[in-house]
Order: structure tokens, then C-alpha cells, then sequence
């Protein structure tokens, strides 16, 4: 008596010229009721605050059938917050994905890299040192992601990247990169200091639309290009020589996709300070959800702007007057999940 394993399943669709697209239907059903949850999330957001309106009052404000208050507070003050937490996640959690897969290890996100420190070091550095503005905190907050990813690649470049030196060279730079975060606070007068403390805890409170154009400019840039090496990424996991008999550059595709990543997490990192555990738990989620092998980036994608949008709202919602930055929620939701994680593991045997 034989037994047949099941496996996800996939329909083939043609369109009228010839193309055919293979889908994973629960890959797709997850996709979906990811962004309605998205959806709902923001508009229930906007309506969250000291003036409180109705979904249904939201709804007709966002298509121009609100009053002219109404108007003022959604579409001038909360849509771009609610925008900015959206884009956010999508970034962290696309960049966890890409991370995760190009090293082919769970905790290769930018949380455990050093990228989100080395954010937080260049905007330590234009807040302590320059006394900047928050533009320049941006703009600082940017380039030192960029520069520790540089660096990271570089220290773990040895006849090209491979995973388990990354990530070990990550852990080491983050550790680093962490000391002089620490040291530059110690510097720093006490209205910097505090300046800087709330930076790094990670907050969508006072974004407006000068966040929002950039972070979504770069997002149609990356997100398109990212999608497009998607199936070398896939062969990359079954290792590089198996992606060199498929006819992948696998340390072109490599490249493009670590820089992908690295300028997601540090245009997410630079318009809402460090917010902790996203980028590591929603590709982990999404997987569990679809099922599915290989890099599922648009369903993290999807998972990281449901998990921002609802930590944020959560923060405003469930603490009452005493409302918490974003990545507070994050940070609680996301260690609970590592021990949960752990736990699974070990009464699994695998740890």
C-alpha cells in the first residue's frame, strides 16, 4: 500500500498571448487576506487618535466625501503616517526575505546583521555630533546602513558570500557597530541624548509625506528588480553549484539582491527609526502560512506591512493615554515569538 504526499497547489494560467504563469493557490489566498488585513488595519489606524472617526467616515474621506476637518485630519496628518508604517514594513520585511534566503539561515535579518545598528549610528552621528535636523538624521541615518552593509560584504567576501561567513561577520560588526552607538550616546548632551533615545526606539509619530515620496520612489525602483531575480534566488538556495548548472550568475544575482536588500532596510531604518523584529519574523510567518519553499517575497512583503500597521495601531489603542513607539510593540511581539520559536524547536528535537 503506497502513500502520496501532497504537495501546494498549483494552477497554470494563460493569457490570450500565449503566456503561461504558474500560481500557488494558497500562496495567492495568503497574499490576498494579507493585504484586506493590511487594509483594514490602516483605515482603522486613521481613525484611531484624539479625534476619533468612524471606518466608514474614513472611507468617504479617502475617496472626497468628508468634511473639511475630516479631510484635514485624514488626508494631512495620519494618511501619511498610516503610509509611511505600510511602506515600512513592506521594506523590512522584503529585506528580511532576501537576507534569510541569500545566507540560508533564519536569523540572517538586518536585526541580527548590524544593518539597522549601522543606521542608527549614522543618525547618532548627525544628532551628537552635528546637532542636524531631521532631514539630516534621514540623510545620516541612510548612509550608515549603506556603509555597514559595504562593509559587511566586504569582510565577507572570500571567493564570493557565502551564508554562514555573513552572518558570523554580521553578528561581529553588529557588535561593534553597537559599542560606538553606545559610546556616541555617552557624548551627548542631555536634550541630544534624549533626541536620540526616542530616534532609536523606533516611531511612526510626526512622519508626513516628506517620508512617504522617497520610501515609496525607492520601493518602485527595488521591489520590480528584486521580483525579477527572483528565480535565480530560488536556485541559490538549492546551493551555488546547483545555480551554476541552472545557468544562474549566482554572484551577480547575489550582489544585486544583498544591495537590494541593504538599501530597503536603510531607507525603512532612515524614515522610522530602528524598528526591532519585523525584517526577522514576517518572511518565518509568511513561510508558516503559505507553506511554501523558497523565498516567499511577496508574501513577506505583505506580512511586514500587516505586522507594522497593526503593532502601531496596537500601540495607540491598547495602553490608552500612555501611547508607545511602534517599535516597543515590535520588540515585545517579536521576542515573544523567538521564545515561542525556541520552544517549538526544542520539543521538536531539532535544537
Amino acid at each position: 500500500m503506497s502513500t502520496h504526499q501532497k504537495g501546494p497547489a498549483v494552477r497554470a494560467l494563460r493569457t490570450p498571448g500565449g503566456l503561461s504563469v504558474r500560481v500557488d493557490v494558497r500562496t495567492l489566498t495568503v497574499v490576498v487576506l494579507l493585504l484586506l488585513a493590511a487594509l483594514t488595519a490602516s483605515v482603522l489606524l486613521i481613525g484611531t487618535g484624539d479625534f476619533p472617526i468612524s471606518a466608514t467616515d474614513v472611507l468617504k474621506t479617502l475617496t472626497g466625501n468628508g468634511n473639511q476637518i475630516q479631510e484635514y485630519i485624514v488626508r494631512d496628518l495620519r494618511l501619511p503616517r498610516v503610509l509611511v508604517g505600510l511602506l515600512v514594513g513592506a521594506s523590512l520585511g522584503l529585506g528580511g526575505a532576501l537576507f534569510q534566503s541569500v545566507s540560508r539561515n533564519p536569523l540572517g535579518s538586518p536585526d541580527v546583521l548590524g544593518l539597522s545598528q549601522g543606521s542608527t549610528a549614522g543618525a547618532l552621528v548627525v544628532i551628537v555630533l552635528l546637532s542636524g535636523n531631521a532631514t539630516e538624521v534621514t540623510l545620516g541615518a541612510l548612509i550608515g546602513g549603506l556603509v555597514t552593509g559595504f562593509a559587511i560584504y566586504l569582510l565577507a567576501w572570500k571567493q564570493g558570500v557565502h551564508g554562514y561567513r555573513l552572518v558570523l561577520v554580521g553578528i561581529g560588526v553588529s557588535a561593534v557597530v553597537t559599542a560606538v552607538n553606545g559610546y556616541l550616546l555617552t557624548k551627548a548632551d542631555l536634550v541630544d541624548a534624549a533626541r536620540a533615545v526616542v530616534w532609536m526606539t523606533g516611531s511612526l509619530n510626526g512622519r508626513d509625506w516628506d517620508q512617504v515620496w522617497p520610501l515609496l520612489g525607492l520601493c518602485a525602483v527595488l521591489v520590480p528588480l528584486v521580483l525579477a531575480n527572483a528565480r535565480g534566488l530560488r536556485a541559490m538556495e538549492m546551493g551555488d553549484d546547483v545555480s551554476h548548472a541552472l545557468g544562474v550568475r549566482v554572484e551577480r544575482v547575489r550582489l544585486v539582491l544583498m544591495v537590494s536588500a541593504v538599501l530597503l532596510t536603510a531607507a525603512a531604518t532612515a524614515a522610522a527609526g530602528p524598528v526591532s523584529f519585523v525584517a526577522l519574523t514576517a518572511p518565518q510567518l509568511a513561510r508558516r502560512l503559505t507553506r511554501s519553499p523558497g523565498p516567499n517575497l511577496v508574501p513577506s512583503l505583505c506580512m511586514g506591512a500587516t505586522l507594522l500597521v497593526t503593532a502601531d495601531w496596537a500601540a495607540q489603542r491598547a495602553f490608552g493615554a500612555d501611547q508607545l513607539p511602534v517599535g516597543v510593540v515590535t520588540g515585545v511581539l517579536g521576542g515573544l515569538y523567538l521564545l515561542w520559536l525556541l520552544v517549538t524547536e526544542r520539543k521538536a528535537g531539532r535544537i
